[in-house]
């Protein structure tokens, strides 16, 4: 059953198979803890953004109608995405690196809708509404970018993965779930990252999925902008985090020019990167972008491009250079002399012309596999795909005659024609047969009692992608993650604390009432000795309201807590120093 959500124009034309991953944004679901959390790094941000951002990135928190002291409503923020072409939906986390392309490719943003933990202010493994809403969002506004986003998210979902790719896929969600979750045991995290560090180290040749994903890391995620001695910073990883966005800008973290080098580069989601890649301008993306599309099988075709899909064990489609398109899962090629001479599929099968299923060849008539030679008749020049009428008839390809067509690589089709399908080009682009023999040497590859034989028409195989060519040839709503993010318990003590967050919330936004400030404060001090950001809140308050011996309570409280616990001393200051440069201002 699919989710139930606020939809729009551009969500209503996205496939059902990636609908499947929308959940709602229950916004209730944000506690006032949620709300300071995103405010404290939203007010940090902008504050150091402004300075070491990119020019876009304060623009488009305008133009994305992102504010600093509240989560986004995301329907709220659809309205405003229409007008730049954009639209969001909300998701549970990681999905597939494939699906999450293919959002990009129908210009939709995928945020992951959850929100950190005050534990992790920082940074977390875990997509989170953040990264996502404050990280990738405002970028978008800037057209040259945006449709860098655009391509790339057309390009990467035709990426062939690894069978490996997708387990390291499930590894990293389950990682980025326990380190994000509220107590999860050290032994289970550990193994989480043993797990992710084995398979990082054992994924054998790169597929083009783990390329490409190296590619949208360096750019979309880790990006930097400008000179290399000088950059700015476009990257959502870094827009999103208070630390890293820092970090990145000091000679600890190398500086190299962008290049389609990136490709090889690999990364670990779980600490600070070592180094970062600078490009000159946004239209540079594009350009390393089609660089590395040139080396895909979506481009390159042949022989390799079907190994490739065989490799991933999954759904894939092969274009033929007559444009018949072939989807299903492919599982074994007769190859001669470095070219595919035979290809075939096992299980439901399709096929296409310009990504429409032919009528009368989907699944259910391919439903065992399906089989064909590719190339030309032994001894002659001309491919069938290239004859006319009348070389055709001499050729005995003509309808209702018993042919035996010998191909290169010994491959013989004997059998009677029923019927041929054109392109709009008027090439032959399939021949059906009865009565059919089709053999490789001595081995049979089918036999009349099967029933009708289709053979596809191409002298050679130009592409290969991942996917189908018709998303609507195959069920494709199967995701089932196998991990759930997990929500925060609630103990009594942390709705006491959640009370308190509230009660500043309604004060600084003139809700006041009944309610006193000194009274939250104390409470806070007395039940909930640990806690940081309320105090900075509060002070903040103070600060508005010229009240100088208050503030030097809570500010005593809070040198005491970073005596404590020094681990969030920077954080307390980080907090403090926006405040008073904001008042000196």
């Amino acid at each position: 059953m699919e989710a139930q959500f606020e939809s729009n124009p551009l969500i209503d034309r996205l496939p059902r198979h990636l609908k499947q991953f929308i959940k709602p944004q229950d916004y209730n679901d944000y506690s006032p803890i949620n709300q300071a959390v995103w405010r404290y790094v939203m007010r940090k941000n902008v504050d150091y953004l402004s300075k070491v951002a990119h020019e876009s990135y304060l623009d488009g928190l305008k133009k994305t109608g992102l504010k600093v002291d509240s989560i986004p409503d995301m329907y709220g923020m659809n309205r405003i995405l229409k007008d730049i072409g954009w639209a969001a939906v909300a998701v549970d986390g990681f999905i597939p690196p494939n699906a999450f392309m293919e959002f990009q490719a129908y210009n939709v943003l995928v945020i992951a809708s959850d929100i950190r933990q005050l534990e992790h202010i920082e940074y977390t493994p875990a997509p989170d509404i953040i990264h996502e809403g404050a990280g990738h969002a405002p970028i978008i506004a800037n057209p040259e970018y945006a449709e860098y986003l655009r391509r790339f998210g057309e390009i990467g979902c035709k990426a062939i993965s690894s069978g490996r790719d997708y387990e390291l896929y499930e590894a990293v969600r389950l990682l980025s779930i326990v380190k994000e979750a509220e107590g999860t045991p050290k032994e289970e995290i550990e193994a989480a990252e043993k797990q992710v560090d084995f398979l990082q180290k054992n994924m054998g040749v790169p597929s083009e999925m783990a390329q490409i994903r190296n590619l949208h890391w360096w750019t979309v995620e880790y990006g930097l902008i400008g000179e290399v001695e000088n950059p700015k910073i476009y990257g959502a990883g870094l827009l999103s985090s208070i630390g890293e966005s820092a970090w990145c800008m000091t000679d600890h973290v190398k500086k190299i020019p962008y290049s389609i080098d990136a490709v090889n580069q690999s990364f670990d989601i779980t600490k600070p990167q070592p180094q970062l890649y600078v490009t000159p301008d946004f239209a540079y993306l594009n350009q390393v972008l089609e660089e590395f599309a040139n080396t895909m099988a979506l481009r390159t075709g042949g022989l390799s491009s079907l190994k490739k899909l065989i490799q991933s064990k999954a759904i894939g489609t092969i274009e033929l250079s007559t444009g018949l398109q072939i989807s299903g899962l492919f599982t074994n090629v007769i190859e001669e002399e470095g070219k595919p001479i035979y290809i075939q599929t096992t299980g439901k099968t399709a096929l296409s012309y310009r990504e429409k299923e032919l009528v009368g060849h989907g699944t259910n008539t391919h439903a065992d596999g399906f089989g064909s030679p590719i190339g030309k008749l032994k001894g002659i020049n001309l491919a069938i795909e290239d004859m006319s009428p009348r070389d055709l008839r001499a050729y005995n390809i003509y309808e209702t005659e018993a042919v035996t067509l010998e191909f290169e690589g010994n491959i013989t089709v004997s059998g009677e024609i029923i019927t041929g399908s054109r392109n709009l080009q008027g090439e032959i682009i399939l021949i059906s047969f009865k009565n059919c023999t089709v053999t490789h040497n001595d081995t049979v590859l089918f036999q009349p009692e099967w029933g009708i034989y289709d053979m596809a028409v191409g002298k050679k195989v130009i592409s290969a992608f991942s996917g189908p060519a018709d998303v609507h040839s195959f069920n494709m709503i199967s995701h089932v993650p196998s991990s759930h993010t997990i929500k925060a318990t609630k103990s009594e003590e942390r709705f006491e604390l959640e009370n308190l967050y509230q009660q500043v919330r309604h004060i600084r936004e003139g809700n006041d009432g009944n309610l006193s400030l000194k009274n939250a404060f104390h409470d806070l001090k007395t039940n909930h000795p640990k806690d940081w950001l309320l105090s900075v809140e509060i002070v903040e308050i103070l600060v508005s309201k010229n009240d100088p011996e208050f503030i030097e309570e809570v500010l005593i409280h809070l040198e005491k807590l970073k005596a404590n616990r020094p681990e969030i001393a920077h954080l307390i200051s980080g907090g403090l120093e926006v405040i008073f440069e904001k008042e000196e201002v």
